[in-house]
């Protein structure tokens, strides 16, 4: 059994090729050597960090299905200050288009040392940013994307930084090992 961890950079898509777009963007087959793993989950082609790529179908299926309810934990750069209200409702889970999400954790952290982001986020010199630590359990479509936004505080940077056990630390931008 193979297991890759892959700390993902912005703007690179979460497969091996890009089939059906005019101009070609980066995929996993520009950083991954590593035959026979595919992604267990995806990361969208705006966020960044832990992707993870295996050859097993049982654990690939234990990693992405959300009936599991490994949890998921993120760093998000918001805008704005979250006040204790806007973290409370992430804890109790909020209401999305498609439904209400379960609940969160969720908390304000200090900004973390992290790589630089290509291209950087955009800053506006009259609003603040803050970071938060969130985990959840599910893994819907922009999910972490629209519960912050769903709270008054859209997300500025995004980062997977841990996905059950497994996590960044010691992995670069844009590298890989085997875990």
């Amino acid at each position: 059994m193979t297991l890759v961890l892959f700390n993902k950079p912005y703007d690179v898509l979460s497969q091996f090729t890009d089939r059906g777009s005019p101009t070609t963007r980066a995929t996993l087959s520009d950083f991954i050597d590593a035959p026979g793993v595919y992604p267990a989950g995806r990361l969208d082609r705006d966020s960044e960090g832990l992707l993870l790529l295996t050859d097993d179908g049982r654990l690939q299926a234990r990693i992405a299905d959300p009936k599991f309810k490994l949890p998921k934990t993120y760093w998000v750069q918001v805008e704005g200050v979250p006040d204790d209200a806007a973290l409370a409702a992430l804890r109790t889970g909020v209401s999305l288009n498609d439904g209400p999400t379960r609940p969160a954790e969720a908390e304000r952290i200090d900004a973390p040392a992290l790589w630089p982001r290509v291209p950087p986020i955009r800053q506006r010199a009259s609003i603040p940013d803050t970071w938060i630590a969130l985990t959840i359990r599910e893994g819907r479509n922009r999910q972490v994307r629209r519960m912050t936004a769903a709270v008054g505080h859209p997300t500025l940077r995004l980062v997977r930084w841990r996905v059950g056990d497994w996590t960044l630390d010691g992995i670069a931008s844009g590298t890989w090992t085997r875990a």
